[in-house]
């Protein structure tokens, strides 16, 4: 089920900005989880664990072709202004 879900994701295609401005709001650029904690003289770094999400790589993918899309969108603004 989850190879399933992982080829789901990688076949999506992105050609609509405003489905891909909504993709990059909610899938983050960086894991929110990852801090550095300063307790006194003492710094805890609590590492990511958006690594041991089963598929990281798959919506890392989807938010890459989401800034893709928006890119062409805007250059095709661009060179018809």
């Amino acid at each position: 089920m989850l190879n399933q879900l992982r080829s789901y994701l990688d076949r999506i295609e992105i050609n609509d900005p405003k489905l891909a401005q909504f993709i990059c709001q909610l899938i983050p650029d960086r894991c929110p989880f990852e801090r550095k904690l300063y307790v006194f003289d003492y710094c805890i770094q609590i590492p990511a664990l958006c690594k041991l999400n089963p598929l990281y790589r798959q919506l890392l993918n989807l938010r890459l072709k989401s800034l893709m899309c928006l890119m062409r969108s805007s250059d095709l603004t661009e060179t018809h202004r």
